[in-house]
């Protein structure tokens, strides 16, 4: 077993299939183990890992039933607070984004607004949208990974607060390609949403003011 990412919640380990799973199978599977963390209760500490852990799985599950690409859960270990998930062979859009041409930047990100509206419309918040946590496989598809942050929520403050994160990531990691990659993601939000997307938007727009307002506030105290 490989750690491949050390993470503040979990750790990710890239496991043979055979190891958990079947012995005559020969591909790799992803084994996501939740941290144990020192300054909790015990008893409290297992419970929230347990509830994350299968939190995920579910989301991950449903995420799939809403039309969104994601890995295939295998097995749910709650003694160990890990999920064994399909690994997704690919890249992050977080590398290529910005080497793209115009319009197949344009294409991409109409299909991850596509798919955020997909899950927003089944109730699911990713809570973590970045792009470094959208994967590109060899056949083109955009698989979304990492639902540890997710949550069932259909509020608008929640769908907005969502979208918002993926906003400040493109201007801070894609800085020369982000309102035009942006206004794609927003397009295909509205193809699936339509009219309900709107109010959504707004609160995009209303989060982002309050984000200019509290930041000149800290500065003039």
């Amino acid at each position: 077993m490989t750690l491949i990412k050390k993470g503040a919640e979990a750790n990710l380990f890239l496991k043979d299939f055979s190891e958990v799973l079947y012995p005559d199978e020969d591909e790799r599977v992803l084994v996501k183990r939740r941290i144990a963390k020192d300054y909790r209760a015990g008893k409290l500490d297992k419970k929230l890992r347990d509830y994350r852990t299968s939190l995920e799985s579910k989301i991950l599950s449903d995420a799939k039933k809403a039309g969104v690409p994601t890995p295939t859960v295998y097995r749910i270990d709650r003694r160990n607070t890990q999920i064994v998930m399909e690994y997704i062979e690919g890249e992050a859009v977080k590398e290529f984004l910005e080497s793209l041409d115009p319009e197949s930047r344009k294409e991409l990100c109409q299909t991850i607004g596509e798919q955020i509206a997909r899950l927003h419309e089944y109730g699911i918040i990713h809570g973590d949208l970045t792009t470094s946590n959208m994967i590109r496989n060899g056949k083109g598809i955009i698989y979304f990974i990492d639902f540890g942050l997710g949550e069932y929520n259909p509020s608008v403050e929640a769908q907005g607060t969502d979208i918002h994160l993926l906003h400040r990531t493109l201007k801070s990691t894609h800085f020369s390609v982000a309102e035009e990659s942006f206004g794609a993601v927003l397009k295909g939000y509205r193809e699936i949403l339509g009219e309900n997307a709107k109010k959504v938007i707004r609160r995009v727009k209303e989060i982002e003011r309050r984000g200019r307002y509290i930041g000149k506030e800290e500065r003039s105290g």
